[in-house]
């Protein structure tokens, strides 16, 4: 429930607002606006308010919205109202009203990064964990619990900024990141990764695995904190605060190397050397098997005593003062967006894999994640949907503002409008390209679903 009500909500701001710079922007200009739709389908609540020309909609099927305006090209128009008919606007005027709706997605998120740089953005610190081993970060002798300080002179708060920095510069084609680092010792560093092995299939959301790069996490021990009723390990007897010595003769020196032993041995016997009250006892069990990543794996129910003290340390609050939160807010927004318009585009020439194409599904997912972490995750999560939405809306596809404006823009140039034959191919060509699309992302959906 709390994943479908997050997903509506969001859907309905980013609509509310992407639509509402259209209306704002057609009424400056004269046009008369007929209807202004949350939704599409049939309608479930409709008003118009007094002195107003707009019936205001509630529609059944809430995965966008429109503006419908006064335009010959959609029925009949009276002698008195061309003037505020859409199609007899100056072409300038037209395009500013096409790229409203777009741009007041782009300012939401600046205004939404921008209360949250003020209020302060819990974030992970940009701290290296193990680099993993024949890795373009292992060249670059990067090291363990080094925390990235610049990447190019540009600062980095925190993981986050680190992964979106770098990302660009792979979108960009650069070859190298030039890191600037401190150690564990506060000692100043500099180390040159490079990006020549990213390949397109690396571009995903593990690419930083891909550069052998992952945060650090301190060394969890092999005690148990919590054991799932009912469970395999609370059947054979283990009890909280139970630590785990060996398995079958093995030393376990932290909880990884206990759940690399369970996973390794699904539905087999397993001896386990645990200390208990300064008291030795074993214990046997059989971890349960699970299918997982079409390879089964064992796994007995149980989690590990956290020190939350530990985990505190590695986070940091990025937040300013609320002018130079502006600035960022503005600043992230554009780099987020440029790295959007690339990836789309690495998309279509083939450079980058279409399974990173997310739908409605996965977006309700995170939407109904993001809400469970708190205000703060929701309202970033809500900042990065409506800059995919206005950067998706200008692409140069018939239906979508992009191919509009893109119309517009020819027209323009020449001197004339598009003739009325080549909007019609136009329109049957975008409606094709946008089934073709969110039939795609609802396969992407059901993938990671299933």
């Amino acid at each position: 429930m709390i994943t479908l009500l997050a997903f509506i909500v969001a859907i309905a701001l980013l609509v509310v607002f992407h639509e509402l710079g259209h209306y704002s922007v057609a009424r400056w200009c004269g046009v008369k606006v007929l209807r202004f739709s949350v939704g599409f389908g049939k309608e479930i609540y409709t008003k118009r308010f007094k002195n107003s020309e707009t019936d205001w909609v509630i529609s059944a099927i809430p995965l966008g919205g429109y503006v419908k305006m006064l335009d010959e090209r959609e029925g009949k128009v009276a002698a008195h109202e061309l003037h505020s008919a859409f199609n007899r606007q100056p072409v300038l005027q037209r395009i500013a009203i096409v790229v409203a709706g777009p741009a007041a997605n782009l300012l939401l998120a600046i205004f939404l990064f921008w209360a949250l740089f003020i209020y302060g953005v819990p974030s992970l610190k940009p701290m290296l964990g193990e680099v993993l081993p024949h890795t373009a970060a292992e060249a670059a002798s990067l090291q363990a619990q080094e925390t990235i300080v610049s990447i190019n002179e540009q600062a980095i708060p925190s993981w986050e900024q680190m992964s979106w920095v770098l990302l660009d510069l792979a979108l960009q084609g650069a070859t190298e990141a030039r890191i600037e680092a401190r150690t564990a010792q506060g000692e100043i560093v500099r180390h040159v990764l490079s990006l020549k092995a990213l390949t397109s299939a690396d571009l995903d959301e593990n690419f930083l695995h891909s550069l052998g790069l992952q945060p650090y996490q301190p060394v969890v021990r092999p005690i148990i904190g919590k054991l799932v009723e009912g469970g395999v390990a609370q059947r054979a007897g283990l009890l909280m605060d139970d630590k785990i010595l060996s398995v079958d003769g093995q030393n376990i020196e932290n909880w990884k190397g206990l759940v690399e032993a369970v996973r390794a041995h699904p539905g087999q016997l397993m001896r386990l050397e645990i200390e208990r009250s300064g008291t030795l006892r074993v214990l046997d069990l059989t971890p349960e098997a699970t299918d997982e990543a079409n390879i089964t794996v064992g796994k007995i129910g149980a989690a590990p005593h956290i020190d939350q003290r530990e985990f505190d340390a590695l986070m940091t609050n990025v937040q300013y003062a609320p002018v130079a939160a502006f600035g960022h807010a503005v600043r992230k927004t554009w780099e987020i967006s440029k790295v959007s318009l690339k990836a789309l585009g690495k998309m279509v020439t083939g450079d980058m894999s279409l399974k990173n194409l997310s739908g409605p599904i996965t977006i309700a997912d995170y939407a109904g994640q993001s809400a469970q972490m708190g205000l703060v995750s929701y309202l970033n999560f809500l900042a990065l949907i409506s800059i995919s939405l206005g950067v998706l809306n200008l692409l140069p596809i018939p239906l979508l503002d992009g191919g509009h404006l893109l119309y517009y823009t020819v027209e323009l140039i020449k001197g004339s409008p598009m003739p009325d034959k080549v909007w019609e191919i136009g329109q049957k060509i975008g409606i094709a390209l946008l089934v073709t699309l969110m039939a795609l992302a609802f396969f992407n959906d059901f993938s990671r679903l299933f």
